[in-house]
């Protein structure tokens, strides 16, 4: 399939039986950095399917699990994404749609993207995210989650 011009943002999260949340962040394998799953669309896609597609090719989590949109949205450099002006000269930037996701297993089946994974509270994924936009969906998703409890 082509590639469609956005990317999608996924933090998987688990709660424990007192309510605790965790957040699984991811150490890319061609950086030196801390983010998010994140994953480009393909061409047909919306960003839900996209998102869940992503969270399986690159954490082994089942397509059918809990999955919230958020309203945090992020527009990124096309050469950062691509390398290249994939959708033409005058594509600039791409949306970044983000998603939570809740997972039941703290084991993940990683891809080839990321070396490792941790999961850690939401004060410390702040501080090893390295993406603002990573760090503006974390900070939505884990005050929904609160909100919610």
């Amino acid at each position: 399939m082509a590639r469609a011009p956005f990317q999608v943002l996924i933090f998987p999260y688990i709660k424990d039986k007192q309510g605790l949340i965790e957040y699984a962040i991811f150490r890319r394998s061609d950086g030196n950095y801390w983010q998010a799953i994140a994953g480009g669309g393909e061409e047909g896609e919306t960003p839900e399917e996209a998102a869940k597609r992503e969270i399986q090719e690159e954490a082994g989590i089942p397509k059918d699990c809990d999955i919230t949109a958020l309203d945090s949205k992020a527009y990124i450099p096309v050469i950062g994404v691509t390398g290249e002006y994939t959708w033409g000269d005058d594509v600039f930037v791409i949306p970044e749609y983000t998603f939570g996701a809740e997972v039941e297993n703290r084991q993940l089946k990683l891809s080839k993207e990321h070396r490792k994974y941790q999961w850690v509270n939401y004060e410390e994924a702040m501080k090893m995210l390295k993406w603002d936009s990573n760090k503006n969906a974390l900070w939505e998703l884990n005050e929904r989650l609160i909100r919610k409890n």
